[in-house]
Formats: C-alpha cells, structure tokens, sequence
C-alpha cells in the first residue's frame, strides 16, 4: 500500500504542469455537487467552505501537493457558492396555477421565430382578469407564443395579447429534462399562448447593450428570413443570429439524424470559422499594400479585428453556452498571438470553463456544455498526443515528390479523425441527454463541415457586411444554395438505414463516470491517464435502468403503460411531447394508443370508452379517465390511475392516484413486480429546491403486492 501511495505521488509531482486544468473541473464538481443535493442549502455555506480552504492554501507549504488540494478544495466551495448565490438572485415569483383568457401586458424581450409563428418574451409584466396573482406575486418575465399572423413587433415594444398561462412544466417522467429548472434561472414564470391577434401598444426602442442587441438579432433574422423565404432561410438565421426557432422541423430532424445538428448550434466551429475569415482578411488585405505591410504586424491587427468580430457574433446570437465557451477560448487564443504565445492548448479551455462557470454555474448540467467542451477537450487533447507523429510525417514529407498530394490527403484524414474524436467523445453524452445515437454522423460531417467552411460561412460574412447597405441578398442567395446542399446531404444520410438509433435512458451514475474518466484520460499525459478508459467502459456498461410500468403526467390527463417492453399511452387524452419523452427514454419512437390481444381481451382486458384494464403478474391495473367508469374500476382493481378525482370515492384498490397527487408531486411513475410498488415523483426526486413547485413533497409508502 505505501509502495502504491508513493508511486501516486510520484506521477501527481511529475505531472505538476497540468495541475491548472483540474481547477475548472473542481468548480464543476462543486457546482454539480449542489445540483444533486436534496434540500436547498444555505448560502453561508459555500463561502464558508472557501474561506477556511483559502486558509489552508495560505498555511501550506508552497508548490507542494497538500496546498494544490486545499486550491482545489477552494475551488469547489467557490462554484457551490456561486452556484447557491446565482440561485436566490434570480428568484422571482411563478403563477401556481393555469390562467385562462387573460390580458397580458409586457415589453417584448426577445423575439424567436417559429415554424408555426412568432414566440416572445415578455418582461414589466402586468396580468388583467379573473384570479390573476397580486402585484408582489405577479411574473417578470412570460413566455407568449403568438401563433401566425403576427403583428410586426421588435424588441422593446409594449405588446398586449389575450392568452391562456400556465406555470413552467416541469420533467414528464422522473429524471426527465427539468424545464421548471431552466425557467427559473431565466426568471419564466409562466408561458402560454394567445388566443387572439397580438396588440402592440407603443412602439419602443431597445434600451441598453443587451436590448440593442437583442433588437439587431431580430431585425437581421427577419431580413434573412425575407430574402429566403423558403426552408433553406431558417437555417440561414440559424447559422447567422443562432435563431434556431425558425428551422423547419423536418431540417431539424434529418440534421440530428444525420449527426449535423451541431451545425445548426453556433459553437466553436462557427467562431473559428469567423475567426480564421476576419484574420484571413485582414492579412492579406495589408499584404496587397506592400508599404503598409512593411510597416506594421498584419498578424496582430488582424487579431484584434477578430476578436472584435468574434465577440460581436457570439453576443449577436444570443450567447449560448457553446459560443461563451468558443469565444472565450478565441479569446485566449487572440491574446496568445498578441503576446507570441502558444495559441492552443488545454489551458485555453480550462480558463474558458472558468469564465463560463462564473458566469452562469447552472449551464454545467446542460448538454450544450458538456458536449461543447468535451469534443474540444477531446480534439485539443488528441492533437497533443499526436504531436510527435505529426512533426515525423511532416519531415517525411518534405523530402518526397508530390507534396501537394500528400498534404491533400494529410487534411482529409485530419478531417475524418476530428470527425471521429469529436463523434466519441460527444456520443455517450448525446445518449444520455437526448436518447439518440447518430451511427452515421463521419460521412455527414465529411462532406457537409467543409462546405459550410468553404461556401457557406464566407457568403454569410460577406451578407453580413453588406446588410448595413441592404445589399445582403446579393450573398444571402448564393448562401442559400449551400445551404440547400447541406440539407441535401443531411436528408440523404438521415435515410440510411440505422443512420441514428435511440437509446434506454442511462443512469446518473453512468455520466459521472464518463465524465471523471475522460477527463482524467485527456488531461493527464503520462500512461497513467489510461486509467481513465475502465471508467468510461464501467459506466457504458452499467446500462438503462427498468422503464416505469406507468405513468402519469404531471397535469394527471395522461396515462401510460409499458407492455411488453413497448411503452403504449392509455387514456383519452394524449399530449405528444408527454409521450414521445416516455417513449424515448425507454428507447423507443414515439408512443401509440394501448390496443390489447385477442387473448388479453378474452380475460377482459383491454380499453373500452373512459377505462382501459391492464394485467402485470399478480397486479390488476386500472385507467380511468372518465368518472362514470370510476367506481367499476376501483370495483375489480388493485391499482387504479385516474384523470378524474378519485380520493374518497375509491376505497377498494391497495394503491390509487388521480389527478390531484400529479398536480401535487409532479408526474407519476410506478415500477411492478411480484413483491411490490415502487413509487416515484418528479417532485420528490428533485428534492426540496427552489424551481420545484409544493418542494415539501412526500414519498408514498411502498405498496405490497396482492398475497404478499
């Protein structure tokens, strides 16, 4: 054991260069620490923890490992400070309950443009009607779809609109992407949709940078959306604002399908392409005048005009966390070349994750971050290790005939091994945020990255220069023709058989340990970095969870089952992103309505009109959504889901839940087998914290099963 001691000590002393880019990973730890907890802590807590740890890096004696553990520990205090004190500032009130054809009164925010219509955020809000919320509870901000047939509105006017609200949904089944978290830290307190043609009531003027800017998205989304008015326009204001809304839904699919959805996410590929345009600009432009190139550092200018260009992209689409995170690392990169530095490297991304993390701690749970950073993590990583091949093959080079051959093949397999790296290191995550897998995604990647490189990317910047002068559809439509070849692409690979695949939900644990050992593996250099590999494959293998047998949506009008293997909707009602997430997480496509066999029929199972009965081992299973059918349910059941209230009229069945405990606790979702229930809440998985509405939820009792 001391022999193993010392040689652990031994490798953290000789690896002592890289200790910087475990401190982003300790601020994440603390951050992802306070996002599993339980119970809201308090906000002393955090601080507490970093001041005492600061007082041992002070006492510790310098360079050795016992102060870089005390510098990590500090770290980790300070993002679950961070992360507690980002979220009380953002607190702000949420309606409790529906509110049906009110007037709604706000300032337009933000302006996203939908296939099926305009969708805005509205902020200053004021609520006009029947049982609207008091004045100190009344809502920041609300999210209002306006359907089509808009008005022409812009960002800072007032706008008045008839709409049925309701609060935040919350996850459609425990473990479920958590919109409730989302709309709290972008201060949501209810969303809806109109019911009549908006109002605007006073036209205003953005006020301030972010509205300013806000208010430009909008306009150039419009004016590309009406040059191109055709599908190819959506992904042009994708690729130019970020406004993904606009992008028609079949485009979307094929691009997920096909592995090019990243494409459509302004990310680190869009800022370096920016990048590498502007510089590319700049230094041959002072080239061509020879008395000016003499005279001045093109490669410097040129650095700074892209900086500025890349900072004005990434706030012109809105900030997203991949674009923070790639502007951050152009950044660092920019200054490197000012400062004749190395311009990448891995601490590039360590001090990018650190402005990103201090900025906004809850975006380590979304899978833009963890995705964006661990393909860059990944390639930057592989182009180290890589290195000494490289400089090898490149002298080999050298000295043969054909150069231009060879280093034409040199970029194409540079092309498909990013491709490649990118693709593994981005796909497990992919799998356990969205269930899907894209098997195909390296000949889409081949052939549709290099043409938005080459074609698509400079006509944009060319239409973006030329917007001032409303010249912009002169390289808006020459966009537009590789835009249509991308889809073209993206449609093509999408219909390949097996091009995607859906995957079971994977558990918690399963992320942790992918997490902790590709990161040990990419930031290590030493052979000891290949410890890191068993954790991913452990947490490849622990595999899915059992699905719920059913389920209940977290308004009680949706009832689920899981037959043989296949997750089937069994009520009157059926709310497609309900069910399609149920299915998906069970690695399925979408669900369908429960039909029973001729021998299940024949033992009286099946649904007829309000009731569907359903048979799992020893459990006879009710759904009831009509109240007439109610008490011939609760008659012959030992579990019975209702849509309709139930409590006090259903005495019979071991187990019953209706509506009101879904309104209560959130969705609904039952495990069956021979010995009992097991019983989960959305409410109560995600514990006693701030976006969980009625957070004082319980846990049912276990149920045993009928005999037991």
């Amino acid at each position: 054991m001391t022999g193993t001691r010392a040689w652990i000590l031994q490798q953290l002393d000789a690896e002592r260069g890289r200790w910087l880019l475990w401190l982003p990973v300790a601020m994440g730890l603390g951050i992802a620490v306070y996002f599993e907890l339980p119970v809201e802590p308090a906000l002393w807590l955090g601080p507490t923890v970093a001041g005492a740890a600061i007082v041992a890096v002070i006492l510790a004696p310098a360079g050795s490992q016992a102060r870089a553990l005390c510098i990590g520990l500090a770290a980790a205090a300070l993002g679950f400070g961070l992360a507690t004190w980002r979220t009380a500032h953002l607190a702000a009130p949420t309606i409790g309950r529906p509110l049906f054809s009110i007037n709604v009164e706000g300032r337009i925010a933000d302006i996203q443009r939908l296939p099926e219509g305009v969708r805005v955020v509205l902020e200053a809000v004021r609520l006009k009607g029947d049982h609207v919320p008091p004045p100190e509870m009344m809502p920041q901000r609300v999210r209002v779809s306006l359907g089509k047939g808009a008005p022409k509105i812009g960002v800072g006017d007032r706008l008045l609109v008839l709409a049925n609200l309701s609060p935040p949904s919350g996850p459609a089944t425990p473990g479920a992407f958590d919109f409730q978290r989302v709309a709290w830290y972008q201060q949501l307190g209810a969303v809806g949709y109109a019911l009549a043609p908006a109002v605007v009531i006073e036209h205003g003027k953005p006020s301030g940078l972010v509205r300013a800017i806000d208010g430009l998205r909008a306009d150039i989304t419009e004016r590309i959306l009406k040059a191109l008015p055709g599908p190819e326009g959506g992904v042009v204001a994708a690729l130019l604002t970020g406004e993904q809304t606009a992008v028609d839904k079949d485009i979307n699919q094929a691009m997920r399908d096909s592995g090019l959805a990243h494409i459509l996410s302004i990310s680190g590929l869009h800022i370096v392409f920016i990048v590498g345009l502007v510089m590319g600009l700049i230094r041959y432009g002072v080239a061509l005048v020879p008395p000016l190139a003499l005279r001045v550092d093109a490669k410097k200018i040129a650095a700074v005009v892209a900086l500025a260009a890349a900072l004005f992209y990434t706030a012109l689409a809105g900030a997203p966390v991949p674009a923070q995170r790639a502007c951050a690392m152009a950044a660092f990169a920019l200054l490197a070349v000012l400062l004749d530095r190395t311009a990448l490297s891995l601490r590039l991304v360590a001090w990018s994750a650190i402005v990103v993390l201090v900025a906004a701690p809850e975006s380590l749970t979304g899978a833009s971050f963890q995705m964006s950073f661990a393909a860059v993590v990944a390639l930057i990583a592989a182009w180290e290790m890589g290195a000494g091949w490289r400089r090898r093959q490149h002298d080999r080079a050298e000295r043969q005939r054909h150069r231009w051959l060879r280093r034409l093949v040199a970029g194409f397999g540079a092309s498909l091994a990013t491709t490649l790296i990118a693709s593994v290191a981005t796909g497990a995550f992919a799998a356990y945020h969205f269930n899907r897998l894209s098997l195909l995604g390296v000949v889409a990647n081949l052939l549709g990255v290099p043409l938005t490189g080459f074609w698509i990317m400079p006509w944009g910047l060319l239409a973006m220069l030329l917007m001032p002068f409303g010249l912009e559809r002169v390289a808006l439509v020459p966009m537009g023709w590789g835009v249509d070849g991308l889809n073209a692409i993206a449609f093509h690979v999408a219909a390949w058989p097996q091009a995607a695949t859906l995957v079971p939900s994977l558990p918690g644990a399963s992320l942790w340990l992918m997490t902790l050992g590709g990161l040990w593996f990419c930031l290590w250099r030493r052979r000891w970095r290949f410890a890191g590999l068993p954790l991913v494959a452990v947490a490849l293998m622990l595999g899915p969870g059992r699905p719920p047998d059913l389920l209940m949506s977290e308004d009680g009008r949706v009832l689920g089952l899981r037959d043989k293997g296949v997750v089937h909707v069994a009520s009157a009602r059926l709310d497609r992103f309900v069910t399609d997430t149920w299915a998906r997480r069970s690695g399925q496509d979408g669900a369908k309505k429960w039909l029973a066999s001729a021998d299940e029929q024949a033992l009286g199972l099946g649904c007829q009109t309000g009731l569907c009965r359903w048979r799992k081992g020893p459990w006879r299973v009710a759904l009831v959504s009509d109240d007439r059918r109610l008490a011939e349910a609760c008659g012959s059941a030992d579990i019975v889901l209702s849509t309709v209230d139930a409590q006090g009229k259903c005495r019979g069945p071991r187990l019953v839940i209706d509506r009101r405990d879904a309104w209560r606790d959130g969705a609904q979702a039952l495990w069956l087998d021979e010995s009992g229930v097991r019983r989960e809440t959305t409410n109560a998985a995600r514990g006693d914290r701030p976006w969980v509405p009625n957070s004082s939820s319980r846990q049912s009792a276990p149920v045993k099963a009928p005999g037991a």
